[in-house]
């Protein structure tokens, strides 16, 4: 092929040679279009009889011909001839264009080769495809970036006609490609914060400006300064994601964005770290997975910059003491969990991170804290230092030298005083001691010589611990035990005395025992557990060494069977340990995995109750894993024969529903969606009451997160199978006024399930003919076997009250059919009793038969103690009466609770000698055995062994209880209850007063503010026009924590002054200053630090943002008004809001709002049909400057030019960016139904996009169906308003903004439904034009006859079908 080509043009050459000799004689255009078409005749005639896969390898040759050329002529005439070629379709323009530009030849330096190669580029290029020029502009930038920055200017002229080309490229009106793709290489090239080269000059800079409007169409207003709250629903979405690498957002597209999103976002994370119980969201934001070890420079560059933070804070804090800490103290003993747990992932390196400190810490002189850093950096050492390199540790010598020789930074304290470990933080004082002997310890082990002997100025410290550990009578006076711990936890021989005394103290010595509560019941006689302050002071690896001897010894005591339970201090200790996170693999997770499987499989039931005891009524922040993955074993144990005795099986469903009941609204679907395959396990095959229990907190849950907003059917969810299953197991009803209250999905759900319920007349009938079969049988073994056996009716209560109410007696033989009845079995007669009951008392003729059978009643739970009080509220209130019957039923449940004095004296007494602060506690068992024997707990029917003729004498085992009664057991069935009255109008006053009588119970809960807003919240709809109701609510469940709380912790001041007082006739409004002061608690607080371990709330940010949500529903304002008064806070000019800090309280207000219910955030829909109606959109005239600098929050904001529509813009989008994906998916109807009619003009048009374009991505991730809604809204409003419209002044933004959501989201999607809007209406020859991405070439495009040859002939298809091609 090669000889045949060469044959052919030097031939071409030579004929070219001669006429350049005459051609003074023959010049005119008709005699070279002659020279052209002879020269390229032979060409075309051998190019013919070429195969289709030689032709590239020949415009190649051809290529490489001319450039080997070195006449100026001769190459312009051989481009003229290839000009000719590609203009007769002879060759391809792409094949040409890409051999021109990737031709080793073609360099700068040879700058009339250069120009002239790029002078037919640009003649031809305009017939080649949009992809081909695509691949083109990236070769031809590479081409250009490699001129130096200094070049001769004789030269330039050359040179610039490769811009021309680019220039041409980038032409919008050339139509040669979407100017989306060109942005895209370019942005490649010359990424964020690079100049493009001086060739191109502005060229560049402006194609990239015209891209601005598209990328702040895509930005979130004030992104940056937006911030969640840690362990809140809108928290575990995709918003808060960054690049674990760069610590940027995640930006979709390569468009030029906003210098600030660019930026590391280190402020976001550090704010996430400084949170307690952050971890988890920092490793989803970072998306670091605990399964694979990866390091994090970044995150560890921000902690290390967040202790430097802790080191500056103690500096400038008041009244700051080293021995007893100061505020700071939270987040000292905070940042030693996360160095713990990043570290030990190896998301972080500690040797890294102590050469960073070093260097940032060097010559600053922060000296207050340096006793809490070295506290810090032991925590890891002592626990880690075993099994790791000594090497890894060494860099901390880096910073005793920084105490040694820099007095400035690390003082010494020159003499220890004898009082000195009397005080908790006398630990932190000696860390840095501490350090020293593991690093001489780890040295000795491993046969190497430690370079640095002990500083001289911790002799002092380290002859004080020689001299303690030498002291065989370690006294728990003080805090030497926890300082030898601390030094010596590495030291077998050393560490055994100190922990030794630790573990005495809380096993108790072997002889000495106590009673529990119950008969039969003892225990080890230690009942002092070991202080908090005393846990703080001890280092991780002391306590991973005191929970591990814990547990072993349960184990080794389970194993052994041992009848003496285990002592109240071990059992209260062990529940405080639990609550370290950073010991969390021999903490909860030891005790979930291992500790309950081990007890469960040697049955001691005695342990494994001691264990649900501390799970219910000490555990707090238990990961909700933990606690599904308890439920499930739950389920599991209940259907254990062994289990079927009263007291454990009464524990295992107190336990289970405080589980069921507790699971965070956010936590439901996260947790579920992990048992779908096998969905039985976390499900009772038995209990109706907690399948029932479970579905109420899926209804709640939803509902709260709004996961089925915009659904009608629960088909295709996440719950579908689980509710399935439930049905499958527990067959049951609804009441209609509970049911309305679910969301539509589940309502239509159980409609469609309905289960054909037995009549109370039936169920009279029934009883009346086992009562006769009572009475007739004679044979006492008989009798018990027919009355107990299984799968006989449930009856045998009944009957008992039958008994009772006609002879004021049970024998004996009623009391072994009961012992015989077993406890699980039993549950179904108390589910039957329960119905029973309320026909019994809706068919009573009121008066003394009422009495007689309220007394009956009463009797069977105090007097007999056939039925625990708990049980059986527990099953009224999840009975489905309707009407009359519910009344009743609920008029049954108040009078067990309030009739008799019983109840109530338990719950006052309990209340008034009892605090909730069971961690500040020494003598809980001392109060907890005096409530026990004032009133004890029977469980076994001891009372109807009393009282039966003759009396039975009965002894039963009773389990240990160290922490339960009644009245704790109650109040999960408390919070059934008030939600079981609040649903039902006609009992609103019996709820009252059941609040005023029993609301001192929720003293005692572990989430009294979770509760109430959850309650609030879900029953928002009816408790609307209820404000006494509400009023009553809130305040029995607040001023039940009044004495246990600082003021001020939850309540605003003013709303405890109006909002509290009923005032029917002057109901309290509240102005807007009452807004904004509630705003500003929330950003940045005021409330009052605690130690958020045993919190209801993790961290400060949660709890403000849910009692300041509780006061604003609990306000007695319609949710509309309320919601519009928040929008008001930034959006009217308020004094109380400052001007630099207005992304900050729209933070505040965004997430306030969306944890509020629907109608208080469906108002901004409102505020945005209003802004979209305004003149400022809808009149030409009104706004005659740009439209997207009109919407450029910041910038408008900082020269105070800002109008009303960009407020309601940075609002709507600070609001959405908190929004759960449920809210969000109201936006797509919001669009269809409500703006696309209104939608008529341009800036309307961009103003939608702008409103809803940042949300694309999340959408895109968590609801597709979504997008595509929203892809196709945004078609047909562009439809809608070039119909509208006389003329587009902005296509292009537009376009690049429909490109980019194709491109980056719908892709084909959307194709059919666009094609379908476009069929009716055609749109305008501009837009199309514009919307242009290809031209529609049935083969190669024919290069018209124009002179022009850039603009080729071809015909434009709509946009619609290249939009979507």
């Amino acid at each position: 092929m090669e000889t045949q080509l060469q044959s052919i043009f030097e031939d071409v050459v030579s004929k070219l040679t001669t006429v350049l000799c005459f051609s003074m004689f023959m010049d005119t255009p008709e005699d070279e279009r002659t020279k052209l078409i002879s020269c390229l005749g032979a060409f075309k005639e051998y190019w013919g009889t070429l195969p289709q896969e030689s032709h590239e390898q020949c415009v190649q040759w051809i290529v490489r011909f001319i450039h080997s050329q070195h006449s100026p002529k001769r190459i312009s005439f051989l481009y003229d001839c290839l000009a000719k070629a590609v203009e007769t379709n002879l060759l391809p323009p792409r094949m040409v264009c890409v051999a021109l530009i990737n031709s080793d030849s073609l360099e700068w330096e040879r700058t009339q080769l250069w120009a002239l190669t790029f002078k037919l580029i640009r003649k031809i290029i305009g017939g080649v495809d949009y992809k081909g020029v695509r691949d083109l502009l990236k070769p031809i930038l590479d081409k250009i970036q490699v001129i130096p920055t200094t070049v001769s200017s004789a030269i330039v002229q050359q040179l610039l006609a490769a811009r021309e080309v680019v220039e041409y490229i980038l032409d919008r009106n050339a139509c040669l490609l979407p100017a989306y793709f060109a942005i895209a290489e370019i942005r490649k090239l010359y990424p964020e914060g690079q100049l493009s080269h001086w060739l191109l000059g502005s060229l560049i800079s402006d194609f990239e400006d015209s891209f601005r409007p598209t990328a702040r169409i895509n930005s979130i207003c004030g992104r940056c300064s937006l911030l969640p709250v840690v362990n809140n629903s809108g928290a575990i979405c995709n918003s808060w994601k960054l690049d674990p690498a760069t610590l940027r957002f995640p930006l979709r597209g390569m468009l030029p964005f906003d210098k600030d999103l660019f930026e590391p976002q280190t402020g976001l994370l550090r704010y996430v770290l400084e949170q307690p119980y952050s971890r988890e969201m920092v490793c989803n934001m970072l998306g670091l997975n605990k399964a694979h070890k990866q390091r994090c420079p970044v995150l560890e560059e921000q902690l290390v910059d967040l202790v430097v933070y802790a080191m500056e804070r103690s500096e400038t804090e008041e009244h700051f003491d080293a021995d007893i800490g100061g505020t700071s103290q939270l987040l000292w003993q905070h940042l030693s969990s996360q160095l713990i747990f990043f570290v030990l992932f190896q998301f972080a390196s500690f040797p890294h991170m102590v050469l960073s400190l070093h260097q940032k810490l060097a010559g600053r002189g922060l000296i207050k804290g340096r006793d809490h850093l070295m506290w810090v950096l032991l925590q890891f050492i002592s626990g880690s230092i075993q099994k790791n390199a000594l090497a890894d540790f060494l860099p901390v010598m880096k910073l005793f030298d920084l105490r040694v020789h820099s007095v400035v930074v690390f003082p010494l304290k020159i003499l220890i005083t004898s009082d000195l470990s009397v005080k908790p933080q006398s630990t932190h004082s000696f860390a840095m001691t501490c350090i020293w002997i593991h690093l001489n310890r780890k040295a000795q082990n491993d046969n190497s010589k430690l370079q640095i002997p002990i500083p001289h100025s911790l002799k002092l410290h380290h002859e004080f611990l020689q001299q303690s550990l030498r002291n065989k009578n370690l006294s728990m006076s003080d805090y030497k035990i926890a300082l030898l711990c601390n030094a010596y936890s590495t030291n077998s021989e050393c560490f055994t005395l100190p922990m030794g005394v630790l573990v005495e103290t809380i096993y108790g010595n072997g002889s000495a025992r106590i009673n529990l509560p119950g008969t039969n019941c003892m225990a080890s006689g230690s009942v002092t557990p070991l202080p908090m302050n005393l846990l703080d002071s001890l280092t991780v690896h002391a306590k991973m060494s005191l929970i591990h001897s814990i547990a072993t010894r349960v184990i080794k005591l389970a194993h052994a069977k041992s009848s003496v339970a285990l002592a109240p201090a071990l059992v209260e200790t062990y529940s405080r340990l639990l609550v370290y996170m950073e010991i969390e693999s021999l903490g909860i997770k030891g005790f979930i995995s291992q500790l309950l499987p081990n007890v469960f499989k040697c049955h001691a039931w005695g342990i494994l109750h001691t264990l649900l005891e501390m799970f219910s009524y000490r555990m707090h922040h238990i990961q909700p894993h933990y606690r599904v993955q308890l439920l499930s074993h739950l389920h599991s144990l209940a259907a254990v024969p062994q289990t079927n005795q009263n007291q454990l099986h009464l524990c295992v469903e107190s336990t289970a529903l405080r589980l069921i009941t507790a699971l965070g609204s956010s936590e439901v679907q996260p947790q579920f969606t992990r048992f779908l395959n096998d969905p039985k396990t976390v499900l009772s095959a038995e209990s109706e009451e907690l399948n029932r229990a479970l579905i109420l907190t899926l209804a709640r849950a939803t509902h709260v997160t709004d996961f089925f907003t915009g659904s009608d059917s629960i088909h295709g969810t996440w719950c579908k199978d689980i509710l399935q299953t439930i049905m499958s197991f527990t067959p049951h009803n609804w009441a209609s006024h509970t049911l309305s209250c679910f969301p539509a999905p589940l309502q239509a759900f159980f409609k469609q399930n309905n289960v054909p319920q037995e009549s109370r007349f039936n169920l009279k009938k029934n009883v009346e003919e086992e009562y006769r079969k009572w009475k007739s049988m004679t044979n006492e073994n008989d009798i018990i076997t027919h009355f107990s056996m299984q799968g006989s009716p449930p009856l045998f209560l009944c009957l008992l009250w039958k008994m009772l109410l006609e002879t004021d007696h049970i024998n004996q033989i009623g009391f072994r059919v009961l012992e015989r009845i077993g406890a699980r079995a039993l549950v179904a007669h108390v589910r039957t009793f329960a119905d029973f009951l309320v026909y019994e008392f809706s068919t009573s003729a009121g008066g003394q038969q009422l009495n007689k059978c309220i007394e009956i009643l009463n009797d069977m739970v105090w007097k007999y103690n056939i039925v625990t009080l708990d049980r059986l509220i527990l099953c009224l209130a999840m009975r489905s009466h309707e009407g009359n019957e519910a009344q009743v039923c609920y008029f049954i449940i108040q009078l067990l609770l309030l009739k008799p004095n019983d109840f109530r004296n338990r719950v006052n007494d309990f209340v008034k000698e009892n605090a909730p602060e069971h961690w500040l506690q020494s003598d809980w068992h001392n109060k907890h055995m005096s409530y026990h024997k004032k009133y004890p707990e029977k469980l076994y029917f001891e009372g109807l062994a009393d009282q039966v003729n003759p009396p039975m004498q009965v002894q039963p085992q009773y389990l240990p209880i160290y922490f339960g009664n009644v009245c704790l057991r109650f109040l999960p069935v408390f919070d059934i209850v008030i939600h079981r009255f609040l649903e039902l109008l006609p009992v609103s006053k019996s709820l009252e007063t059941l609040l005023d009588h029993l609301g001192g119970l929720y003293k005692f809960h572990d989430r009294p503010v979770t509760y109430l807003y959850n309650t609030l919240h879900y029953y928002e709809r009816h408790l609307r026009d209820r404000t006494n109701l509400k009023r009553k609510l809130v305040h029995a469940i607040m001023s039940s924590l009044k004495d246990n709380r600082t003021p001020g912790w939850c309540l605003s001041e003013t709303y405890l002054k109006f909002g509290m007082n009923p005032r029917e006739d002057n109901v309290w409004n509240p102005d807007d200053t009452y807004y904004c002061k509630l705003i500003g608690r929330k950003s940045p607080g005021p409330f009052p630090n605690c130690d958020w371990r045993f919190n209801e709330f993790p961290n400060p940010a949660a709890h403000a943002l849910h009692v300041t949500c509780v006061e604003l529903m609990a306000l007695a304002v319609p949710g509309k008004d309320v919601g519009n008064a928040l929008l008001n806070v930034v959006l009217k000019s308020q004094p109380l809001v400052p001007r630099e800090n207005i992304t900050a309280w729209m933070n505040a207000i965004g997430l306030v709002i969306t944890a509020l219910p629907e109608p208080y955030w469906i108002v901004l829909h409102d505020r945005i049909v209003s802004v979209i109606g305004s003149p400022a959109l809808t009149s030409e005239t009104e706004w005659a400057g740009y439209p997207f600098a009109l919407l450029d929050f910041t910038a408008c904001h900082q020269s105070y030019s800002e109008m009303n529509c960009s407020y309601v813009l940075a609002l709507a989008h600070a609001v959405w960016h908190h929004s759960s994906i449920g809210q969000l998916s109201l936006i797509p109807k919001f669009l269809s139904e409500t703006l696309k009619p209104i939608v008529q003009t341009e800036f309307q048009l961009l103003y939608v996009y702008h409103l809803v374009g940042p949300f694309l991505q999340r959408f895109q991730q968590e609801r597709t169906r979504c997008m595509l809604e929203i892809g196709v809204a945004f078609y047909e409003m562009l439809q809608n308003v070039d119909q509208h419209s006389q003329h587009l002044s902005y296509m292009d933004p537009i376009c690049d903004f429909l490109y980019h959501i194709k491109y980056m989201y719908t892709g084909d999607s959307v194709k059919e439904q666009v094609s379908c809007v476009c069929v009716c209406t055609l749109w305008r020859y501009g837009l199309t034009h514009c919307l242009s991405c290809v031209r529609c070439f049935t083969s190669h495009p024919t290069i018209s006859s124009s002179s022009d040859w850039g603009v080729p002939g071809v015909h434009l298809v709509t946009s619609v079908e290249l939009l979507t091609s």
